[in-house]
């Protein structure tokens, strides 16, 4: 584990692996995640698959510095369009494989259909793409746990300060603002493979983004999972981690 300096701050960053001749994959966590809530999921796919990993804390996240300013409704446009080509700049990663979770899957998205960098494949889990109703009455719920379970205790065991953590998430996706948030523009314009992954049980986002991917890009391969929610990486490990390993052998 090390600190990666860039213009707006410092950001923890871990990599797996330091072969030169092989791709790396870049992890991109979801919207309350960090490099530790991925546990071993990031070195359990770059060793299997034999790639490199570069996973991080976004800035508010984990260590990595405290945000600058609140989030507005261009968050993840920030992040794939200026953090992220910096953050690869420094580490010296060209045409990564990226793979991301939620807020990180979007992110990627963005990345690859708007930062004009080469992007060998995405791998998105649980995207979003456009604004549901689902999505928004998931996050209302998740307010009431927070403040009457073990939510709190947990995020902390990863965040210095997870009450900002929380605030952060909560704050920008109920923002009357953001309601009209779309990435669907930058989708189209992406030329990689992707591999779009989503459960059934999904409690924050339907099939809907999947669909919507699979129709703006041809090289598209869906997994839709049954018994799973907006983790699948945790749900259901194996049929993920096998669909990764094939999607990273072809598009190697």
């Amino acid at each position: 584990m090390h600190f990666v300096p860039l213009r707006s701050g410092r950001v923890e960053c871990q990599i797996v692996g330091h072969d030169e001749a092989a791709p790396t994959i870049v992890f991109l966590h979801e919207g309350l995640g960090s490099i530790a809530m991925w546990r071993d999921f990031p070195a359990r796919i770059a060793a299997a698959v034999g790639c490199n990993a570069l996973v991080y804390s976004r800035f508010g996240h984990g260590n990595s510095d405290s945000l600058l300013s609140p989030h507005r409704p261009d968050f993840m446009h920030e992040e794939a369009l200026t953090v992220l080509p910096e953050l690869l700049d420094r580490t010296a990663v060209t045409s990564p494989i990226l793979l991301g979770h939620s807020t990180g899957a979007s992110i990627a998205l963005i990345h690859a259909g708007g930062a004009n960098r080469p992007v060998a494949g995405v791998i998105a889990m649980a995207p979003h793409v456009m604004v549901e109703d689902l999505t928004l009455s998931g996050i209302a719920e998740a307010q009431g746990a927070y403040r009457t379970t073990a939510m709190r205790s947990k995020l902390a065991k990863h965040h210095p300060d997870p009450d900002s953590v929380f605030e952060s998430w909560t704050s920008i996706w109920l923002d009357p603002a953001f309601r009209d948030w779309n990435i669907e523009a930058y989708v189209a314009r992406i030329s990689c493979p992707i591999l779009a992954i989503q459960g059934v049980d999904d409690e924050y986002g339907t099939m809907a983004h999947l669909d919507r991917i699979a129709a703006s890009v041809r090289d598209t391969e869906l997994l839709k999972l049954a018994a799973c929610g907006h983790s699948p990486h945790r749900d259901q490990p194996e049929a993920v981690q096998a669909a990764i390993l094939r999607f990273i052998a072809r598009v190697r």
